[in-house]
């Protein structure tokens, strides 16, 4: 049950709606009790059997407004045709109480409905919020089927059980304890026993839905392998109809598809024990209370307790049972959320290890250098940097090179934050780059990444993504800088062009110009380019390079060259093996060294 303390921290939002849904909910059950409590009169005047003194209507259940309605029968019981006048009274009273009941009942989920939206939609919204500022280390240890699988399936898995749960625990109760009060008034002793019952069925319920919750883990788990499996499938199907794989990848879908079947079949009939068990329950309660009560009325055995009050008090329990059935099939679907709750509440108390100091400074512009004073970064604790000594003055362009998993993208990654240092200090125009606000930061570099990142929109606004109010001159200009224009203009609708998931009407090298345009756009002093050409073809790469060096005209920039013919007029090469700085120096001085660099460029061919 901790797992509805996620839940209440939302519900706390909106304590005004909360209090109305409430204020309805007692209304309603009220008007419900006045319907049942004119069971005593009726049975009063069908059957004759009102109190002797002055044929007085009477019930136990008697007070205040009731009491004087009673009178009124009373009087109007002793004139001629009175009963069937007070039948009708009673009957019309009945039907006012009922309709009242349900007017204040649809008026509380009413309101309700409210809450279990905002509920699910600020988790939805909180959720996705903490998926933007997690650090990028966090996603190359997660799945991406099973964030997708919190975002949609555990939301949707709280929405139908954990959050139905809150209407039962807010309407249940009040109906309950208006009732039970009135049982007391009624018969103490009878009450006494089904006090004592209640808690029995509670536990059997309890002891039935125990294992319920490990359960829905792995339900939710199977969930998100099978969505993994899916994105997987959808963003590979090339490669896998290339090495006819098909077969492979539905033979993995079919069974993590049978284990989720499985998984479910076995959470559905426990849950689907609640029902059964609690009427069983129930039932068995309410043949005691006959038995019991009605020797009560028989025999009197010093209980005053009259056949129109029993029969109301037996009324009155057999509306606590759909109350008691909702609590047990409620119990259930909290079981079952709350796995849901816990994979979620995971997710969001996943620590922000990227964090803006108290009073950030604001980085306006550039002007010096970007300096690495004895750097080093490690992550989970295995070092992947180690002493790193570099400055990168302003308008100068710094090329990193080495085997994979030198290091090359984590130093570049420092830069803007995606990463922090573990020891020592990175400076931009002397100031630690922790002391800057995220936001003042990146505005002032773009990045053009090995894979063209791109979006399911128009041409036009994927290179207004980092500028959303640039003009349609600016987007051209930029576009014609990154060598973009021209394939642009041949598309059916130029810059409106509608460019398919992730680019996929585009080739690489014109999804890779796009990437470029949008950061000419940005126009940053700052750029870092990760081996923005090593996955084009020639004549892609002729087209982009061009580009590239078109942008890089005045900016400081920090090339990882995979490709080292584009690097040569770096003004220094920065050669990194197992996270440390081995060589460094311009291309001619490097290859004079005959050392790592020197090997590196002669297995390429590089005249």
């Amino acid at each position: 049950m901790r797992s509805l303390a996620v839940i209440f921290q939302y519900i706390k939002r909106y304590p005004a709606l909360v209090s109305l849904y409430f204020f309805f909910n007692i209304l309603s059950a009220v008007f419900s009790l006045v319907s049942l409590v004119m069971l005593a009169p009726f049975l009063q005047v069908i059957f004759n059997v009102t109190d002797t003194v002055n044929n007085q209507i009477t019930s136990r259940f008697a007070v205040g407004p009731i009491d004087t309605f009673y009178d009124w029968l009373t009087q109007l019981v002793n004139t001629q045709d009175g009963k069937v006048k007070a039948l009708a009274a009673i009957c019309i009273v009945v039907v006012l109480a009922i309709s009242l009941k349900n007017v204040f009942a649809y008026l509380a989920l009413y309101v309700l409905n409210p809450i279990r939206n905002k509920i699910i939609n600020d988790m939805r919204s909180d959720m996705f919020h903490k998926i933007l500022n997690l650090p990028i280390g966090y996603f190359n240890e997660q799945r991406k089927g099973d964030l997708m699988s919190r975002l949609t399936n555990d939301l949707s898995a709280i929405e139908y059980s954990t959050i139905s749960f809150l209407e039962v625990i807010f309407r249940e109760p009040i109906t309950v304890i208006i009732l039970i009060a009135s049982m007391i008034t009624l018969s103490p002793e009878l009450s006494l026993f089904l006090l004592l019952f209640l808690p029995i069925i509670g536990f059997v319920i309890g002891r039935v839905g125990r294992s319920l919750k490990k359960v829905s883990v792995r339900v939710q788990e199977k969930l998100g392998s099978i969505l993994s499996i899916i994105e997987e499938t959808i963003g590979g199907i090339r490669v896998l109809k290339a090495f006819n794989a098909e077969t492979h990848q539905s033979q993995k879908f079919y069974d993590e598809n049978e284990k989720l079947f499985h998984v479910k079949n076995k959470s559905n009939r426990r849950r689907d024990l609640a029902s059964p068990v609690s009427e069983t329950m129930a039932i068995a309660a309410v043949c005691f209370v006959l038995w019991y009560g009605g020797r009560m009325v028989l025999r009197k055995n010093g209980f005053n307790l009259s056949g129109g009050d029993f029969l109301t008090f037996i009324a009155i329990f057999t509306q606590i049972i759909p109350s008691l059935k909702m609590f047990s099939q409620a119990f259930y679907n909290i079981r079952n959320g709350a796995a849901s709750i816990e994979r979620i509440k995971y997710l969001l108390n996943e620590q922000e290890t990227i964090k803006e100091s108290a009073r950030p400074k604001t980085l306006s512009s550039f002007n010096d250098c970007i300096e690495f004073n004895h750097v080093g970064f490690a992550y989970s604790e295995k070092p992947i940097l180690c002493d790193v000594n570099l400055k990168i003055e302003k308008g100068k362009t710094i090329a990193l090179v080495g085997s994979s998993g030198a290091g090359k993208s984590t130093l570049a990654d420092l830069v803007p934050r995606f990463h922090d240092v573990t020891h020592g200090q990175l400076l931009i125009d002397g100031i630690d780059i922790k002391e800057y606000s995220l936001n003042s930061l990146r505005s002032q570099m773009s990045i053009v990444t090995q894979e063209p990142i791109l979006f399911n929109d128009t041409i036009a606004n994927n290179i207004k993504l980092g500028k959303p109010d640039a003009t349609d001159e600016e987007v051209v200009h930029a576009a014609k800088v990154a060598n973009a224009h021209n394939f642009v203009m041949q598309k059916e609708n130029g810059y409106e062009t509608n460019i398919g998931d992730r680019g996929s009407k585009l080739s690489g090298g014109e999804r890779q110009r796009l990437t470029i345009a949008r950061a000419v756009l940005k126009n940053p002093p700052i750029l870092i380019l990760d081996e923005a050409t090593s996955s084009l073809d020639t004549e892609s790469e002729r087209l982009v390079q061009d580009a590239i060096n078109n942008m890089m005209q005045n900016r400081t920039s920090i090339v990882i060259a995979h490709r080292l013919s584009t690097i040569r007029h770096a003004n220094e090469i920065i050669v990194l093996q197992k996270g440390k700085i081995v060589e460094r120096g311009t291309h001619d001085f490097l290859m004079r060294q005959n050392g790592f660099y020197r090997r590196l460029v002669e297995m390429q061919e590089v005249k």
